[in-house]
């Protein structure tokens, strides 16, 4: 007696591939001439990304900074080691993630830090912070002098005093430092290579293209020379001269620009403000 002719496969009966692969052409190739089986080598996993969980939002830690005052000592593993022997210490935990050592020297840089995203995992008498990349910073801890955490509130950010914005503004309302009978064309004058600081013209009724830094150097006076030389093209604003106004101007920056007929000018960001005299003084 025969044995019964083996049933075909059904689609419920082949082999399915494994969570998370994908199929190769080789194998949907196969898979299309109606093979019943299918090897696993025929499948390939996609590149994997890294292990680690990206950077978790700052309200994922939280939402206080810590502040401990302890004795202890510090050792890093990671690139390098490095050993901070046991002394009186400031262990900052901030709200971002980030875990620093601070000592009462060494101007405001930690001695050692773990920048965010880490895990601090708290055992007794001991931190250990470890880095996205699997560095560890451990904290042995021998005496607690203060454990307390504050909540900041959102921070509004750094409003910086006296940049160039601040200069370009309190110069184009006070012209007359540059010279008696100058009057102001436009700020940001465009051009086809970015905008000049201020176009003027002087009590001659001549172009000026005014540049402002808060420190006059090469750099500047290579860029007003660029402007000039694309100023000077236009027969509505030829002649052109051009003006270098900074608090500080480098000895280099002054020789370059006199030698390309470019005038410098100090400028003393108190007085444009109204809060200086302007007279001269030894401090």
């Amino acid at each position: 007696m025969e044995p019964p002719a083996a049933a075909a496969p059904t689609a419920a009966a082949r082999p399915v591939p494994p969570r998370g692969l994908r199929r190769t052409p080789a194998g949907r190739r196969r898979a299309l001439r109606g093979l019943t089986a299918v090897r696993v080598r025929h499948w390939r996993r996609p590149a994997a990304g890294r292990a680690f969980p990206p950077p978790r939002r700052p309200g994922r830690y939280s939402e206080l900074m810590r502040l401990v005052i302890a004795r202890c000592s510090v050792d890093y593993a990671g690139r390098l080691t490095a050993h901070l022997p046991p002394a009186m210490r400031l262990l900052i935990v901030k709200a971002d993630g980030s875990v620093l050592v601070h000592s009462d020297g060494g101007s405001y840089k930690p001695l050692n830090w773990m920048p965010p995203p880490c895990r601090l995992a708290e055992e007794p008498n001991r931190w250990v912070v470890t880095g996205r990349l699997g560095e560890t910073l451990t904290v042995d801890i021998e005496e607690i002098v203060s454990d307390a955490s504050f909540d900041l509130g959102a921070d509004p950010g750094l409003v910086k005093d006296g940049v160039e914005s601040h200069l370009q503004e309190l110069l184009a309302a006070q012209l007359h430092v540059l010279g008696l009978g100058w009057r102001l064309v436009r700020r940001e004058f465009p051009t086809a290579i970015g905008p000049v600081d201020l176009m003027c013209r002087d009590g001659a009724g001549i172009s000026v293209a005014v540049e402002i830094k808060r420190r006059g150097e090469i750099d500047g006076v290579e860029q007003l020379t660029r402007y000039l030389e694309l100023l000077n093209r236009d027969p509505l604003l030829a002649p052109v001269r051009g003006v270098l106004a900074a608090q500080e101007i480098r000895p280099q920056a002054r020789v370059l620009a006199a030698d390309r007929g470019i005038r410098c000018v100090t400028l003393d960001y108190e007085t444009l403000r109204g809060l200086g005299d302007g007279a001269l003084r030894l401090f």
